[in-house]
């Protein structure tokens, strides 16, 4: 039976906060979220009669009751679980900083749920998808590494491995962002937004090309009005970076991808571009003259992501190839001269153990690719491992933390180092994702989108474009439409959207 949680708030809301918290130590847990002012009646009710907590809705025995009391400088905490009290916690003359605050209360229903569960969480109240983003703003103020541990212990009770692992990458990505200018910069995105099949697991903007197909050349009528615009509003600025990502961008037959391709050529300033990436991440939408095209085009850098080398997990998930066209098209991506590939793995697919994992990675190792990025499966809401969970019941993935190890030893054996890292709701185990490169083979886009340290231009279904104003410490965000038929036909307003919030 599924857990039901009911979060009664009152005063400050820190719903969005507290709800991956609590879903960490209690993974699928369905909840209730109430908020009330402080002065709200029921709140009095509630408090006035703390030994009667079944007067709230969520008395199953089963069922966790969060009551937060949360007031300028202090809170109050009671945790019941089937209607009986199992934790609480007040404290006055808080610091009322929200930060502060917010991790205060956090580190409290972090101790009763560690007592309640009997376990922690490798990255303690961290719940946001950038952690390391923390770790790179203190060694950018001149924090020593004992400094930031410290912080890192006491104010997020962060684990050491965890620790370990932000610091080897925060200081990575600082040196590699010290090669370049990204603050006199800019990087440019573009989605495409078809695949061959849709995946179990995603919940990207991504249309099956047995049913939309037929929309790929007015698809790429509406983009080449998008990416022609984005080449001309920042002349002053050296174009960094160019990822073309998905969906499938091979999945455009050979005609519209080298169409997709000459328009970069033709609408974007090129010439002093450090990495220009294109995702072939499924290898059944792979050709020799594709993978032709992507080299004669200048492009630098490709992925082609297997997500397991085990076919019936493949079969499982949706993946309409097997394991010998991921190795095909592997060695035809070499034949063709790409010399900095990355393969995606991701571990917690249903039915596999930690044995699957490292047999997947003893056939990668036999390919070599020059990056590697390991994703712990996220369960999406729009995913059909969610809206069709009935049909994968029973198959969920067992020890996702040993699968973990085994990528970590896998790594440090064959010369792959760590250099950037984020997280995502609801991920097994509470763990993360971590891009693994050889050394000079690090991809620059994943590290300034991850640590938004530049602004980004967005093209396509989907996209989001990302403004970083530096001088304000400040990030803004203008959307694209997410429908297919919706951006063909409204690409204008994109452009739009776009000029109104540059004053152009």
């Amino acid at each position: 039976m599924d857990i039901l949680v009911e979060l009664n708030l009152f005063g400050r809301d820190y719903e969005q906060e507290m709800r991956p918290l609590i879903r960490a130590f209690l993974p699928g847990a369905d909840f209730e979220v109430s908020q009330y002012e402080a002065d709200d009646a029921s709140m009095r009710l509630i408090f006035a009669k703390e030994e009667t907590p079944g007067m709230l809705s969520c008395n199953a025995s089963n069922a966790y009751s969060f009551c937060m009391l949360l007031m300028e400088d202090w809170f109050r905490i009671r945790i019941y679980k089937g209607g009986k009290l199992i934790g609480s916690a007040d404290a006055d003359g808080v610091d009322s900083e929200r930060k502060a605050y917010r991790n205060r209360v956090a580190r409290e229903v972090y101790r009763v749920l560690s007592e309640e569960t009997g376990h922690g969480l490798p990255w303690g109240i961290l719940t946001g998808v950038r952690p390391t983003k923390l770790v790179y703003e203190l060694l950018e103020e001149g924090r020593s590494e004992e400094e930031i541990g410290s912080i890192l212990r006491k104010e997020y009770l962060i684990s050491e491995q965890k620790l370990a692992t932000s610091l080897t990458i925060a200081k990575r990505e600082l040196s590699l962002l010290r090669e370049m200018d990204y603050k006199n910069g800019y990087s440019i995105y573009i989605g495409i937004p078809f695949c061959p099949t849709t995946c179990a697991y995603c919940s990207f903007t991504s249309y099956p090309l047995a049913r939309f197909g037929k929309m790929a050349d007015d698809y790429l009528d509406a983009l080449e009005k998008e990416i022609r615009f984005l080449g001309s509003i920042r002349p002053k600025e050296k174009l960094s970076t160019v990822y073309i990502g998905g969906g499938t961008p091979t999945a455009l037959n050979e005609a519209q991808l080298e169409r997709l391709l000459r328009m970069v050529r033709d609408y974007l300033p090129m010439d002093e571009v450090l990495e220009y990436t294109v995702e072939a991440g499924r290898p059944d939408s792979v050709t020799r003259r594709k993978l032709e095209l992507l080299k004669e085009y200048g492009v630098s850098r490709i992925s082609i992501n297997p997500q397991t080398m085990q076919q019936r997990t493949l079969d499982l998930i949706g993946r309409k190839h097997t394991v010998s066209q991921i190795c095909e098209a592997f060695k035809l991506a070499r034949e063709c001269g790409h010399d900095n590939i990355n393969m995606d793995i991701i571990i917690g697919l249903n039915g596999e153990t930690p044995e699957d994992v490292a047999d997947t990675l003893s056939k990668i190792a036999e390919l070599d690719p020059d990056n590697l990025t390991v994703h712990t499966l996220a369960l999406k809401r729009a995913a059909r491992l969610t809206t069709e969970k009935e049909s994968f019941a029973g198959m969920e993935a067992t020890g996702v933390s040993a699968m973990l190890a085994e990528t970590i030893s896998y790594a440090e054996k064959h010369n792959y180092k760590p250099y950037y890292l984020y997280r995502q709701k609801n991920m097994a185990e509470n763990l993360e994702n971590v891009g693994y490169a050889r050394p000079g083979r690090e991809g620059l886009y994943n590290i300034l989108i991850m640590e938004e340290k530049q602004t980004i231009l967005a093209a396509g279904a989907g996209a989001m474009s990302k403004f970083v104003f530096y001088d304000e410490d400040r990030i803004e965000r203008v959307e694209n439409v997410k429908s297919l038929t919706d951006y063909i036909s409204r690409v204008d307003e994109m452009i739009k959207r776009k000029k109104d919030f540059l004053g152009l």
